[in-house]
């Protein structure tokens, strides 16, 4: 039984389509993320799930309960829904605990002080309860948002954009944080953002979304090393197209050398193995591209990036094709130097000539 399923969800505005037929099923426990630039379609739909707004078409399910489709919505509060707003959403003329604890109605008193303080343990804020909002830092504020989504023990959990107002470092540590304590609650989410390093720390599946339709679901892993399309090559982590020529139906020549790949190559004219000749673009990422003093192949450094411990090079092949190339950075070299690289990649990523 899936904890949410979409099936074909539309959703638009007079002439304009914002979700244009989306399906995912998500089962219990998981943790699921919406990934795309701004105006894709991934809040608009994230709140759809929630029940903010209605659909045009499709239908939306939570624990097989249908919760939307065209003319019927079931309101947010009756969803068992907890959402995480992306400037948190607390009340700043209430406690910590009494935000936490805003949503267990029902319950008694007792009850309701044991699970606002088990939350408060949970998410790092023992002993914090009395303090207010405005007396706690960015992340604790966001704690406290989660808390308080979490408490009345929510189907699903949403959280939209939830570490956007947070410095980078922060940002990189509350998501592992987080998932942790959705792991720990055994909670179902849904998480939306632009930023694919949130996207890569928080969730087990990954919806990269493009011009209202999800482009490609699948493991963090497989959008890095297995792209649908170009769109989803482009947008997932760093890479450069350089040009190739189809060789047979599983390997491909560069610049760089020959690349052998465990999938059809697929040529410029659609045919996955049309023989000798066929033009195609090749992905490399920069961890195809590795520095060796011993390689006969010398590049040029046009740009170097230092990231602590390593350096993110962008060279210059002799034919003038630029790649990046992820280097220790105790091997610091000058821009104008020639470095000499070899390729070291165990599968091809291409795509026709404007595909």
């Amino acid at each position: 039984m899936s904890k949410l399923e979409l099936k074909a969800v539309a959703q638009r505005y007079g002439q304009h389509t914002v979700v244009n037929g989306v399906d995912f099923r998500l089962e219990q426990g998981s943790i699921a993320c919406l990934l795309g630039p701004s105006g894709c379609g991934k809040t608009t739909l994230l709140r759809c799930i929630a029940g903010f707004e209605e659909v045009s078409g499709g239908e939306i399910l939570i624990h097989d309960e249908s919760m939307s489709r065209a003319g019927f919505r079931v309101p947010p509060e009756r969803r068992r829904v907890g959402m995480v707003f992306q400037d948190y959403a607390l009340f700043p003329h209430l406690t910590v605990e009494d935000n936490v604890g805003f949503g267990l109605r029902g319950v008694s008193a007792a009850d309701r002080d044991q699970r606002v303080e088990s939350l408060l343990a949970t998410v790092g804020l023992a002993g914090q309860g009395r303090k207010f909002p405005h007396e706690l830092s960015g992340g604790q504020q966001q704690r406290v948002a989660l808390a308080r989504a979490l408490a009345p023990r929510p189907e699903l959990v949403l959280l939209d954009e939830p570490f956007s107002n947070l410095d980078v470092d922060l940002r990189e540590r509350l998501s592992v944080e987080v998932r942790e304590i959705l792991k720990s609650e055994g909670m179902t989410a849904v998480l939306v953002t632009h930023d694919q390093h949130e996207a890569f720390a928080m969730a087990d599946e990954i919806g990269v979304m493009y011009e209202g339709r999800i482009q490609q679901w699948d493991t963090p892993y497989n959008l890095y090393h297995r792209p649908a399309n170009r769109f989803v090559a482009d947008f997932v982590g760093k890479g450069v197209f350089v040009p190739g020529t189809v060789l047979d139906a599983n390997r491909v020549r560069i610049e760089l050398g020959e690349l052998d790949s465990g999938v059809p190559v697929e040529c410029s004219v659609g045919c996955a193995a049309c023989g000798k000749g066929c033009g195609v673009d090749v992905l490399l990422r920069p961890d195809d591209v590795i520095h060796d003093d011993a390689s006969p192949t010398r590049a040029e450094v046009r740009h170097k990036a230092f990231r602590g411990a390593d350096i993110l090079y962008t060279l210059r092949l002799p034919s003038g094709t630029e790649v990046l190339s992820l280097v220790p950075s105790h091997h610091n070299h000058a821009l104008g130097e020639a470095i000499g690289v070899r390729l070291e990649a165990d599968h091809v990523i291409a795509f026709r000539h404007g595909a």
